[in-house]
């Protein structure tokens, strides 16, 4: 029991339940959910009433016994939603990822043509890097804020960097707006992002893109190397390593549709 105490049978099937709507595609009726979950036909339809009067679930109109979540299932999820810390929650993931790969991890958004780093877990190895938690970098010059922009709807794009001026962190920027978005184009083919000394001479990044409850990416998460650690096939474990720690923290903020 993990030291929770005894698990209350009704409880749980209830929970089983919900949870069962949250994977189906539609509405389901009580001999789905009977068949679904081997419970007894009689609980089942208890178990419904109930769920449905405190208004959980709801009657599907025009057909008859079978439900949706209701309401109430969108009041818990929204509360506990607002109650998420998007730094907080990218610092505990960040750490988890730094601690498989003791590596320099980050979770950034963008604002403008900008990227805030938001949280920031460092590697054991001494590394100079110019990033910190609270800092901004232009965006095209970083993993993180190129997977942020490759992101974006074309016309919001164009609002951000058609007049802007691409500046040079280091003599591998991207200064030219052409390489920029064929960068971009790359980067939604692909999946992830990847900076090698853009940012800082001697440090490549990867990085994946992190989405909330509606799918819409909210923020980028990197692992950051060394060049004197950075290969082909390392690149290839931490863009894996990247996109995993992106997925948990998405899914920490909600997101449970198709990943791309």
């Amino acid at each position: 029991m993990n030291g929770m105490g005894r698990l209350v049978p009704a409880v749980t099937r209830a929970l089983d339940i919900l949870e069962l709507f949250l994977e189906a595609d539609g509405p389901q009726s009580a001999p789905d959910v009977v068949r679904k979950l081997q419970l007894p036909r009689t609980t089942v339809h208890e178990l419904l009433t109930t769920l449905a009067a405190r208004s959980y679930l709801v009657p599907v109109p025009d057909q008859p016994g079978r439900y949706r979540l209701g309401v109430r299932a969108y009041q818990l999820g929204s509360r506990y939603a607002e109650q998420l810390d998007l730094a907080a929650e990218g610092q505990r993931v960040a750490r988890e990822v730094a601690a498989t790969c003791d590596e320099t991890v980050h979770v950034a958004i963008l604002e403008g043509a900008d990227v805030i780093y938001i949280a920031k877990v460092d590697s054991t190895h001494a590394v100079r890097m110019v990033s910190a938690a609270g800092r901004r970098l232009p965006a095209h010059c970083t993993a993180v804020g190129k997977m942020l922009l490759a992101s974006l709807p074309e016309a919001e794009l164009d609002a951000r960097i058609e007049d802007h001026e691409l500046v040079a962190l280091t003599p591998g920027s991207i200064t030219d707006q052409a390489a920029l978005r064929a960068e971009l184009a790359a980067i939604r083919d692909r999946g992830t992002a990847t900076e090698h000394r853009e940012s800082n001479p001697d440090v490549s990044c990867v990085a994946a893109p992190v989405r909330d409850s509606t799918g819409r990416v909210v923020a980028a998460l990197s692992i950051s190397v060394p060049m004197i650690r950075w290969t082909d096939s390392s690149e290839t474990e931490l863009a894996e390593l990247a996109t995993k720690g992106a997925r948990d923290l998405s899914t920490s903020l909600g997101h449970r549709g198709a990943w791309r």
